[in-house]
């Protein structure tokens, strides 16, 4: 039987290099020269931060890489006795809740019957917040009910939190809520 010879530019193709030296594909057929060329963003980090997702309750374990002061990868941690080194799709691609450049990181405002969104000094913003939230408690307070029983609260003003929020976060703004009297407050992971 002879045998014939395979050009070398022909030996270059994956699948006559996986029928030739790797039949599983496992090694040499499964890799371009770009591919192993490439390197690991986990291999080259400087240091390793433990972490919990910020998406939600459930408190999914991440090792967050960091190289130059910037999160470089997000994993999950296969130590977490939750998450058992798994994440969903938001907790894997939570690192451009930081670093997206589409992320926007000023104030933006736009006014009642405005077409156009304007930049505001964040204390300004701040201002008209605590402004807006006291008037419209004390507008809409209702100290008792039409049988004299107490209530103590307002139902102007209601919050639905987002899914970004963390426990602690969402406990602060609970309490928070409670002492000005707001009875409405969910928040979207439990919608």
């Amino acid at each position: 039987m002879k045998r014939y010879s395979v050009p070398k530019w022909l030996r270059r193709w994956p699948l006559l290099r996986q029928l030739e030296v790797d039949r599983l594909a496992l090694g040499e057929a499964a890799q371009s020269a770009r591919t192993a060329a490439t390197e690991s963003r986990t291999a080259t980090a400087d240091r390793i931060v433990d972490s919990i997702c910020p998406f939600c309750a459930v408190g999914c374990g991440q090792k967050i890489y960091v190289k130059d002061e910037q999160v470089t990868q997000i994993e999950g941690d296969p130590n977490s006795p939750i998450s058992r080194g798994r994440l969903c799709p938001k907790g894997a691609a939570s690192r451009t809740l930081s670093q997206s450049p589409l992320r926007e990181r000023k104030v933006k405002y736009r006014r009642p019957y405005g077409t156009a969104w304007e930049e505001l000094d964040l204390d300004r913003a701040l201002d008209m917040i605590a402004d807006r939230v006291i008037e419209t408690r004390r507008k809409t307070w209702e100290a008792h009910d039409e049988q004299g029983r107490t209530l103590n609260r307002t139902l102007g003003i209601a919050s639905l939190g987002g899914a970004t929020l963390d426990n602690e976060e969402n406990y602060l703004m609970k309490k928070l809520y409670t002492s000005l009297g707001i009875v409405q407050v969910e928040n979207q992971a439990r919608i």
